[in-house]
């Protein structure tokens, strides 16, 4: 028990024994002393008391700090909802109670107080997702509400714990499953997840929440053809679902059947032409068959439909190509003043960024990229050490040694090229040149390597110590599972590229399963690719781009374990330097394709010609001829970027 918490519960006990006054000042008294971090739940209890007391205007200046804050602060929304109502102010009540509900949607009594608002103002539709949220959650058991509450709240373990404590008692309880699933999820355990959802439904097929949550899961970990078959079965029952539908349609995007998903969309749209999502997926897949036009429209019509919407703005954005003009930054701007959840805030931010940048305004854009970089790191618990300590560990694990006691193993397949790095390195460039091969399928960011990673990270003694242990024919298995888990993504050519990033950090691995596949590491000059990072908002993972200190080390690190990679399988992996290929694009390319062993063809020189799908950030770049114009974008911000400089020295690529 922390001080801070002891604090809190003696203002409670004042409050439940009717001393408001006391609850006042003793929140008064820790108040003055008390650092930032501690401040806001001792603003939320005085904002309390002053309620009870009748103090309301002394209420909403407290809460008006605390919001100011924290911004999500669920419980300071129901407080704001409770104070306007008493008011008599019922239009501001719902507004902040339904705020709350979005922060934390376990928050049954704002959930019960939305229900008698939107029953007075006659919303209908409101009206029914609010009764469906006070139906679910008052038939919880109070361990299962109250696990939901601090999973909401970001309180991850104790969730945990209290969901475990449930199961212990109520064993293979399907809500209890479903709901300590969710808690992995948040986790990021995700084949955790998984498991636990899996055992769910084998226990109860009929469970449509622990399917459906499954099938979300499995696209979570980019194995989108699993989810497609859960998601097909969800259908049978129930075939008008709008969820089942729109997730089938996400599921063809993911496993390559885009035109089938824009009909999907478009079908989905003119049954609810009010949900902004559905466009802004639609802009997303057309985007991937680079038909841009049809991308800006969609993502425009989505701004339209809901003015706020933060992922529409940073999807124009996110084209890369697109411009905002005057406008349109004005109408940005005065949103982001405006009352706004993270979730719209953040990739506002970003978009606002890139809209200053191309205007060369660099000082405002600087502040766009900080605002939304702090915002999207300020709830990730992400910690650099934790990749440092992981480097470490695989560097002492894998050794000349280990790869000499495996000779031999894995399957003799050479199908994969892994191209590995950092993103924003130019991994989707090579991808694209090697796609124009006649011999070579895209796919897409492949997560198979890191859940295999992941699973033997669940047996003791952990990976990559494990590794030593693991009988050498297992390597084989692995391999060929990755070939056949893979096989969905691929169409008909002998050789198909992996370009996820993260990889880096399991050549060791991919050496093991699969020693003929090929590995290609797509490096980029620190200063660029690290800013460049910085100023991208990704939609999963990549938590160390959200702050200056935190990519440098993470390059630093990725540089460290490639070198080592290097000394222990020499010859191995390629190293492809993007700014020589810009230089070099015919000399690179030959390289490139030499140790891919295959025969140059010209194609792969006019790869911006090369009609596929492309999912990531830079679809729409790499549809273009060369260009240097992102080379040396960061020095346009250099007197930011001190904590790249004290890292980097402003230097270019470490090589």
């Amino acid at each position: 028990m922390t001080q801070t918490s002891s604090i809190e519960r003696q203002i409670q006990q004042r409050l439940q024994q009717a001393d408001v006054n006391g609850a006042i000042a003793l929140a008064d008294q820790h108040l003055a002393g008390a650092t930032d971090a501690e401040k806001p739940p001792l603003l939320y209890l005085k904002a309390v008391a002053q309620r009870i007391a009748g103090a309301l205007t002394d209420a909403h200046a407290t809460l008006d700090d605390l919001l100011t804050r924290l911004p999500e602060h669920a419980r300071g929304h129901q407080e704001k909802g409770y104070l306007f109502k008493a008011q008599g102010q019922c239009k501001a009540a719902a507004w902040h109670f339904y705020r709350a509900c979005q922060s934390n949607p376990a928050l049954l009594s704002s959930w019960r107080e939305l229900k008698t608002l939107y029953q007075a103002q006659d919303n209908d539709t409101a009206l029914m997702m609010a009764t469906e949220q006070v139906n679910y959650l008052g038939q919880l058991p109070p361990p299962l509400l109250g696990a939901l509450d601090l999973m909401f709240e970001g309180q991850l373990s104790q969730a945990d714990q209290v969901c475990r404590r449930y199961l212990q008692q109520h064993k293979h309880d399907p809500q209890g499953l479903i709901i300590l699933a969710q808690i992995a999820v948040r986790r990021k355990a995700l084949l955790e997840a998984e498991f636990i959802l899996d055992s769910c439904v084998a226990l109860d097929p009929e469970n449509q929440q622990a399917r459906s949550d499954l099938a979300g899961v499995l696209a979570k970990l980019g194995r989108f053809a699993e989810a497609l078959e859960h998601i097909e079965q969800l259908l049978v029952a129930q075939p008008d679902n709008p969820h089942y539908l729109t997730a089938r349609a996400t599921a063809w995007v993911g496993v390559g059947r885009i035109e089938d998903a824009i009909l999907a969309y478009q079908q989905l749209i003119a049954a609810a032409p009010e949900r902004a999502g559905l466009k802004v997926l639609l802009g997303h897949a057309y985007k991937a068959l680079g038909r841009t036009a049809d991308a800006i429209k969609a993502y425009q019509q989505a701004i339209a439909c809901e003015p706020t919407f933060g992922d529409a703005y940073w999807s124009l954005a996110n084209m890369k190509t697109y411009r905002f003009d005057d406008q349109q930054l004005a109408q940005m701007a005065h949103t982001a003043s405006g009352e706004l959840s993270l979730e719209d805030s953040i990739p506002l931010q970003f978009a606002m960024g890139k809209g200053w940048e191309d205007k060369r305004e660099y000082d405002r854009a600087f502040s766009c990229y900080a605002k939304g970089n702090r915002l999207k790191r300020q709830n990730s618990g992400f910690a650099i050490q934790a990749i440092e300590q992981q480097v470490e560990r695989t560097i002492a694990a894998c050794d000349k040694q280990l790869f000499e006691r495996h000779k031999g193993a894995g399957t003799d397949a050479p199908d994969p090229i892994f191209v590995v790095g950092l993103p924003r390195a130019g991994s989707t460039l090579l991808e694209q040149i090697l796609s124009s091969h006649s011999q070579v399928d895209g796919t897409m960011e492949l997560h198979h390597v890191l859940a295999q990673a992941s699973r033997l990270g669940q047996k003791a003694p952990g990976y990559p110590e494990n590794l030593r242990e693991i009988q050498t024919d297992l390597f084989a298995r692995f391999g060929q599972q990755y070939l056949e888990q893979t096989r969905a993504y691929r169409q008909q050519a002998p050789l198909f590229v992996d370009k996820m990033p993260n990889n880096f950090l399991h050549v060791g691995l991919i050496h093991l399963m699969l020693p003929n596949a090929t590995i290609i590491d797509a490096r980029r000059d620190p200063m660029a690719c690290c800013f460049s990072g910085f100023k991208q908002l990704f939609g999963e993972g990549q938590e160390f781009t959200y702050d200056l200190d935190d990519i440098a080390r993470y390059y630093k690190a990725y540089q460290r374990l490639m070198q080592h990679w290097d000394e222990v399988l020499p010859g191995k992996v390629l190293r492809v330097q993007h700014e020589e290929v810009i230089d070099d694009l015919e000399g690179q390319v030959r390289r490139l394709l030499a140790h891919c062993k295959l025969p140059f063809e010209s194609g792969c020189l006019t790869f911006y010609e090369t009609q596929r799908a492309i999912k990531t950030p830079s679809a729409e770049q790499v549809r273009q001829p060369i260009y240097r114009s992102g080379m040396q974008q960061w020095r346009n911000f250099a007197s930011h970027l001190e904590p790249l400089l004290v890292h980097f020295n402003g230097a270019g690529a470490d090589a």
